[in-house]
């Protein structure tokens, strides 16, 4: 059987053009919807996606955008994962420990977990993110144990720097469904 993906997105629960949405729609997705998707901490953020995990049947593979990396770093820290959850996709991590005038919610995310994953991750990180340096990203992804790949000038990699419709991510999909499952599992 072919993992169940789930949605875990970042400030705001991104809207209905998101690709987080359109992919929720397009893929028969679980998606992780916070109480207060506006003011993130580790610890709430942290049982809601346990909670979904706990409902969701089967493999599953994580698809976090924005706070929704840090909300999936902090729950495998306080967890240390599940068995069920057979990797992340972890897109345009946001950098808590930095200040956001215009999102100062953010750093109720602080400090940001620098330990290896206890699943395969794959970072995908934008060159010219506002809310990461390249750098930073990469650091994350050094620290996760995760593979890491530049989505090039792609902005936050969100509906604003024009990703509705992300089909170079769908692609980054499947590959990494590809690598974590059994070459009998049917593939999207």
């Amino acid at each position: 059987m072919t993992p169940t993906i789930v949605i875990v997105p970042g400030l705001g629960d991104s809207g209905p053009e998101h690709w987080q949405s359109l992919w929720t729609e397009k893929f028969g997705a679980a998606r992780v919807q916070q109480d207060d998707p506006d003011r993130p901490t580790p610890a709430a953020w942290s049982q809601r996606l346990q909670e979904v995990i706990e409902a969701t049947p089967g493999e599953l593979v994580l698809v976090g955008h924005s706070c929704g990396v840090l909300n999936i770093v902090h729950w495998a820290a306080l967890t240390g994962g599940h068995e069920r959850v057979k990797g992340a996709v972890l897109v345009g991590p946001t950098d808590a420990d930095r200040a956001f005038e215009e999102y100062p919610t953010v750093a109720g995310m602080a400090p940001v977990p620098m330990q290896p994953l206890p699943f395969p991750a794959l970072v995908v990180a934008s060159e010219n993110d506002p809310f990461a340096s390249f750098e930073r990203a990469q650091a994350f992804a050094d620290a996760w144990d995760a593979a890491f790949i530049s989505a090039g000038e792609a902005g936050h990699i969100n509906v604003a720097s024009g990703h509705g419709d992300w089909p170079d991510g769908e692609v980054l999909l499947s590959e990494a469904l590809h690598a974590w499952t059994p070459p009998d599992i049917v593939r999207m």
